[in-house]
Order: structure tokens, then sequence, then C-alpha cells
């Protein structure tokens, strides 16, 4: 396994992300234990997981699930980068409307202490944002992340799902603190959805931020899925692959030419990219998640990347030479 830093931290991580999101909802206890021993076999000591994860009224099963893995012992925790998001609804009766999606001092002190309690463990590595709440200060917002920091309870502060100028509002924000800020953003980025390049890639790079790669196969159509007719499994997928048939065919002779399976290569793409940390590999089985870590193995020339470029075109460069001298 490849290992690299977080963005401008001193955290050493490794080059694939091992995602939990199916965990306690497609994948059971038993299997999500042996995929977890199976990451740490591997090397990969980065996971991520979030504290609405088993969604709706079992939010939360997630995490009890790799708290119940950590409790096991045999150096599980120690050995474990672990990451997880605060933003949604964690259906607490008792929060009121409090509980409802967004951020605030007062949420996060109460859903950090649920998700420490549910992961049976006394701190997180990376407590990350899921989405950007705009009806909520920074100030406020570091002043929350700092105290948290300080007893202990996190080590570091990420971003999900932001735009590219809220990391650069929570950035100049921090720097006015003297605080670290962000150092991770974690963002849907593939061959199917390019946008990133415009704004948020170059922001993370500039301001210190690693890229976190979420859908990196696009919910497995740029894994090979539309050659064994399967769409996937969200709706709207059959609409989206006759859409993108034409790419995802040229995609699927390219890489038989390369010799490569589509899923690998699409990682490859991802780990190719000097913004990009790790990107997040969402198995549901061991034989999935097998599959996946020959991913950093995959080298791409500059020839194989141009071809890639054709078939999946950016938006053209970063903002604003994109679309403007």
């Amino acid at each position: 396994m490849e290992y690299t830093y977080l963005g401008q931290s001193g955290l050493r991580v490794s080059r694939l992300c091992l995602g939990t999101m199916n965990f306690g909802v497609d994948t059971d206890e038993k299997e999500s234990f042996r995929i977890l021993d199976a990451a740490l076999d591997a090397g990969i000591n980065f996971i991520d997981t979030a504290n609405i994860y088993g969604w709706g009224e079992n939010s939360g099963r997630t995490e009890e699930i790799i708290g119940r893995w950590f409790q096991q012992g045999g150096g599980r925790r120690e050995r474990t980068v672990l990451a997880t998001k605060v933003y949604g609804d964690m259906h607490d009766t008792y929060d009121g409307p409090n509980r409802e999606q967004g951020l605030s001092a007062y949420k996060i002190r109460r859903h950090l202490e649920g998700s420490l309690k549910r992961l049976q463990t006394d701190h997180i590595e990376l407590y990350q944002m899921h989405h950007v709440d705009r009806n909520v200060n920074w100030r406020e917002l570091w002043s929350a992340f700092e105290t948290a920091v300080a007893q202990g309870k996190i080590g570091y502060v990420g971003s999900s799902n932001f735009a590219g100028w809220d990391i650069a509002v929570a950035q100049g924000e921090a720097k006015a603190r003297g605080h670290l800020g962000l150092i991770s953003e974690q963002h849907k980025y593939n061959l199917l959805c390019r946008l990133p390049e415009l704004e948020v890639l170059p922001a993370s790079k500039a301001l210190g931020l690693g890229v976190i790669p979420w859908s990196p196969l696009d919910g497995g159509l740029l894994g090979g899925n539309h050659r064994r007719g399967d769409a996937g499994r969200r709706s709207g997928d059959n609409k989206r692959l006759e859409k993108h048939r034409e790419q995802l065919d040229a995609y699927g002779k390219l890489c038989d030419e390369l010799g490569e399976p589509e899923d690998l290569v699409s990682l490859a793409w991802l780990l190719s990219n000097p913004a990009v940390t790790a990107p997040i590999i969402g198995v549901r089985t061991l034989d999935q998640f097998e599959r996946s870590l020959r991913a950093v193995e995959v080298k791409l020339d500059e020839a194989t990347l141009a071809r890639i470029d054709e078939i999946f075109p950016g938006p053209g460069g970063d903002a604003p030479k994109a679309y403007a001298w």
C-alpha cells in the first residue's frame, strides 16, 4: 500500500480510503468485520464513516458496527485513522429542532459525543462537516472545533460537499484565528463528474486540503456494470446509462486495450491527480474490496490519460481560464 500526507497536516493515510456506507445496510456485521480486518491487513489505515450511516431511524448503526469492531482489540483502533461526519438528522427525539440538518456549536458538541459513544473511542482523527451550513458563521464553527481539538476529542477538521468559495472562506477565517483550518475536502469526483476540476480541486490544492473523492465509480457505471446489463442500484441509473452509453463503450474498449478492468482504471485515473489524496472505495463484499486493492498498482501514462480526456472531457481547466482569458 502507498501512503501520503492528508492535505497540509502531518497525518499519513493510505492512498485508498475504506468507505463504510454499506455497513449495516447492504453488508451485515460479520462481513463488515471481515472487510475491516482485510483492510488493515492490506495496509489501508484510512476508514471513513458518518454519523447518519445506517440511514433514517437506523442512523448511527454503521458507527456502532465499527465501535464493536474496535472492541475486539488486536490494535484495531490504534492502527486506524478514523474519519466520521456531522450535519444530518440523527432522529434523536430529545434533540428537538436542533436534530435537523445543519451545523451549530450546540449540534457539533451533542453529535460529536454521540459518535464517540457509538464508535467506542475517545477521539476521532478527522471530523468532517458533511455539508456546508451557510446559516452558521465561521466564528461559531471554528470556536466549536477548536474546543473539540483542545479537549483531545478530534485531531483535525475536514469538509465534504463544499464549493470552492466555501473552502476559501473557511480557510480565511481559520487563518485569522491562527488555526490550522481544514485539511481535507470529501467531494463527488469521477470521470463522469469532472466539474470539481473547475474550482474545488484547485482551491483545495492551493489552500492545503487533500481531496477525498466519493463515488469514484459513479454508482458502478464506471466499473463495467453497463457491459453486464447492470446500470446500478440508484433510481435514474438506466437513464444515465443510456445518456453515457457511447462514452462508456469507448471507455470499455480502451480498458480492454490496456488489459485492465474499468473499475481499477477509474480509480487509477483519480490517483494520478496530484490534488487527490485517496478515493473512497465503498464496497459491499470482501471480494469487491480485494479486487479494488490493485488500483494503486495501475499506472496510466500520458497517452492513456489524453485518451481518457477525449472520452470524458473535463471542464477545460481551472477557473477562470476554462471559460475566460
